[in-house]
């Protein structure tokens, strides 16, 4: 085991700068502009109810431990002086650490059924690559996904005890859930399957009651405005929600998950993921030790059902099914690998089914995380052309980008709009914008003649044409092996006078 935490560190901790400050996970200012302004000024309201605040809590503590080393090598003697990109690494590393302790939680799981299945279903979980990249962000579904195992763990755990305590802290750990995201908060039927289905004293009902009232009290304790600034919740939760549900939906969600899923698993672990759901009903409906099976059978399926009713579909949401998974698919391989022990072959034949077995359960995925912890390594063009534009193009400089992925600093007045299209080259001019920064994750499909894009799109084609046409390219940033990323072009717009 202690190998297997070390493999999960290094994968998560390998490339844990990468895109500071120039180039952060979409929504990792969402949790860290916010941390860092409760430390400034003292006021622990969000004013943002999209997320719970239990993440912006603990990187609002991390953010006084950060800004306290700084003072102390120098670097800054107030928290004026302290910008927000200073904050993120240490951000990142404590995700990071949550998302290897969730390994941990999950071998402690897999001890209910044994030895082998808690071992192998650490090391699944281990280099799943849709954890592992997750890992590196300031977001919540990796220290959600970390409560959500915590709550399975307890939920196992109490069914042993029996005590009314015990399922109470079942109950807590789905509240601190819920309160890291909101979808999280489906973790309550942990604990609720296991006290109804759990002989405990005084009652079933006192254990159930224990349950909700551990979980919302953890809920109140660490997301309290959305009680105290009870509207402001209300109206934001709402209009969260509509979105979910009117957002247009390009595809299937549920088959988008599931897409997402098999290239996270490849096909080897996706065959064994779903060998395991099979195993697991089998369990369920055959026994023995039924609830155990019951609560990492059921509960990946009812958070799938839920997730793929709604129409915003990211593959980080599936972040909480992982830990289940992981065990279902071990629990599979363990019984394979004891009905080849059982089996009437040769030993050297069932030796090498056996290793080849255990080997594409993790190498596969194992490869995966690897390639993505080495990618992001590289120096990136969005970070070639980050370093361009500080250099070249002076401070005060009004600056029109697509998309964000490239986050210049205050000293520039910049702007972002999703496709530079959009606005003419002549509106570029009257707003006084002295340069245009178009990237190929906006332009690319247009101008692929490969796959046709000019002729398939060519309103969007001659938009881009003429915008080139009357710029001036002064910075292309192509990507190759060495240098990921997106093509840039760096555009330069050209006043005539007058």
């Amino acid at each position: 085991m202690p190998l297997t935490l070390l493999a999960a560190a290094l994968l998560r901790f390998w490339a844990l700068p990468q895109g500071i400050p120039f180039s952060v996970q979409v929504d990792e200012p969402e949790v860290m502009t916010r941390a860092v302004a409760m430390i400034k000024t003292g006021d622990f309201n969000p004013h943002f109810f999209d997320y719970p605040t239990l993440y912006m809590y603990v990187q609002a503590l991390t953010a006084v431990a950060r800004f306290l080393a700084g003072a102390a090598q120098g670097q800054w003697s107030a928290l004026a002086q302290a910008p927000v990109d200073a904050f993120y690494l240490w951000g990142r590393a404590v995700t990071a650490i949550a998302g290897t302790a969730t390994v941990w939680i999950v071998y402690r799981a897999g001890l209910r059924w044994e030895a082998r299945t808690a071992l192998l279903a650490a090391a699944m979980f281990a280099v799943m690559p849709l954890h592992v990249r997750e890992s590196h962000f300031v977001l919540t579904d990796v220290p959600a996904t970390f409560f959500v195992a915590l709550a399975l763990l307890l939920s196992l755990r109490a069914h042993e005890r029996r005590t009314i305590a015990a399922f109470a802290l079942a109950g807590a750990a789905a509240g601190l859930a819920a309160g890291t995201k909101y979808n999280a908060g489906l973790a309550i039927v942990l604990p609720l399957a296991g006290a109804l289905m759990t002989d405990t004293r005084p009652s079933r009902t006192a254990a159930t009651l224990a349950v909700v009232g551990a979980a919302l009290g953890a809920f109140l304790i660490v997301a309290p405005y959305t009680v105290l600034d009870l509207p402001t919740f209300l109206n934001q939760f709402a209009r969260l929600l509509s979105e979910y549900r009117s957002a247009p939906v390009l595809a299937p969600v549920a088959q988008t998950y599931l897409k997402h899923l098999r290239n996270a698993l490849q096909w080897p672990g996706s065959v064994i993921v779903f060998a395991g759901v099979a195993l697991g009903m089998f369990r369920v409906f055959r026994g023995p030790e039924r609830l155990k099976w019951i609560l990492i059978a059921f509960f990946p399926i009812f958070y799938f059902r839920v997730i793929a009713t709604q129409n915003i579909a990211y593959a980080r949401y599936l972040l909480p099914l992982l830990p289940f998974l992981s065990l279902l698919g071990a629990a599979a391989i363990v019984a394979a690998v004891d009905a080849l022990r059982d089996a009437r072959l040769p030993r050297p034949v069932r030796s090498v089914a056996i290793v080849a077995l255990l080997l594409l359960a993790v190498v596969p995925p194992a490869y995966t995380a690897m390639r993505f912890d080495a990618n992001a390594a590289k120096v990136w063009t969005t970070e070639q052309a980050y370093g361009w534009i500080l250099h070249s193009i002076p401070a005060g400089s009004r600056v029109t980008m697509e998309s964000r992925q490239i986050l210049l600093p205050a000293t520039y007045r910049t702007a972002y709009l999703a496709q530079l299209r959009l606005r003419t080259f002549e509106q570029y001019v009257a707003d006084g914008v002295e340069y245009l920064v178009a990237s190929s994750q906006c332009y690319g499909p247009y101008l692929d003649a490969a796959s046709g894009g000019p002729q398939r799109y060519r309103a969007e084609y001659d938009d881009y044409m003429r915008i080139f046409a009357q710029t001036q390219e002064v910075a292309r940033f192509t990507p190759s092996a060495e240098h990921p990323g997106p093509e840039l072009r760096v555009l330069k717009i050209t006043r005539v006078a007058p």
